[in-house]
């Protein structure tokens, strides 16, 4: 049986060229290198300063265009995962189109499920696909967490930073198995009620402004580990993969704690486990496709290999996909 799979032929990231490593941290805010470098795993972070989230995503499809091979006239679909657009409306999608030259009328919108927002947004794009809606998408997690950040709350400061990674998808024929290229399987989630465990503390129809990010550090942790072991452990039963299968876990670049934790749940050897958030921080939306973009240009992820994608964000949202690149 001939199945419609989305083949990612595509990859691009964008970092701002500011960097704020933990002793920069220690200048601002109580803090140290060890405190941070033991509890979190971040040694560093990138921060924006005269760029807006809707630059470093179109820095990141531009980079994505460029190795699969299109011009932006191709691409048929934009969708952004970002919490932290331009304005309010439109969507950075809309300014990123405008900015490409995607051709008139390509659908094209912003998703916000925070962390999850880039597993999220893959589905979305992955379904319209498989659906023939269009043949091909783009796909941008990207994040300007710096601008709602509280620089005096050393609880929440050293976890966040910016960035942007992107991917393209084109329609391609599979078989229907675990054999195929491309997106095998995807699932996300959310439940509501742990809405106040991580948010900011403004909004538009609260305060009229972003405010800055809160959360529960422990109920975070407690729930992470557990949905994102779940959400890889869906998508591998879904396509019909087990974990000695996986080449490369990608999970949501948060803490290096919960990184290890999912890894270990999933029987799998900590070679296999990337890991960027040392350099990053917490990029939200764009950490996944950071991670991958990276390590898809670095050569150590290469064609062929089997990657599950898993993450968690506010709200609290979570989900995971599996790709054959």
């Amino acid at each position: 049986m001939t199945l419609i799979r989305s083949e990612v032929i595509g990859y691009g990231h964008y970092l701002p060229a500011k960097v704020l490593t933990n002793d920069d941290l220690a200048k601002m805010v109580e803090t140290n290198d060890e405190w941070i470098s033991t509890r979190t795993g971040i040694k560093q972070r990138h921060i924006v300063e005269n760029e807006l989230t809707s630059d470093m995503a179109f820095a990141a499809a531009q980079n994505a265009l460029k190795t699969a091979g299109l011009s932006a006239s191709e691409i048929e679909l934009i969708i952004v995962a970002s919490v932290t657009p331009d304005n309010t409306t439109p969507a950075v999608a809309m300014r990123l189109g405008g900015r490409l030259g995607i051709k008139a009328g390509a659908p094209a919108f912003d998703i916000a499920a925070a962390c999850s927002g880039f597993v999220y947004a893959l589905t979305m794009a992955d379904n319209m696909i498989r659906l023939g809606q269009v043949k091909t998408a783009l796909v941008i997690g990207a994040e300007s967490l710096s601008k709602i950040v509280d620089w005096t709350d050393r609880n929440t400061c050293v976890l966040f930073g910016d960035g942007a990674g992107a991917i393209v998808l084109r329609a391609g024929e599979g078989r229907g198995d675990a054999s195929d290229t491309g997106v095998l399987a995807t699932k996300i989630y959310s439940d509501g009620s742990h809405y106040d465990s991580l948010k900011t503390t403004g909004g538009v129809s609260s305060t009229q402004n972003p405010g800055f990010i809160q959360m529960d550090g422990k109920e975070v942790f407690k729930y992470a580990i557990n949905s994102l072991h779940e959400a890889a452990e869906t998508v591998m039963e879904m396509a019909n993969i087990k974990s000695e299968n996986i080449d490369w876990l990608i999970p949501h670049q948060a803490n290096i704690r919960i990184i290890n934790g999912v890894g270990q749940k999933l029987d799998l050897p900590e070679e296999k486990v990337i890991v960027t958030v040392n350099n990053h921080g917490n990029t939200s939306a764009a950490s996944i496709p950071l991670a991958f973009s990276e390590n898809m240009c670095s050569g150590k992820i290469k064609k062929g290999d089997l990657v599950v994608l898993t993450a968690m964000g506010a709200g609290f949202t979570w989900g995971g996909a599996v790709i054959r690149v």
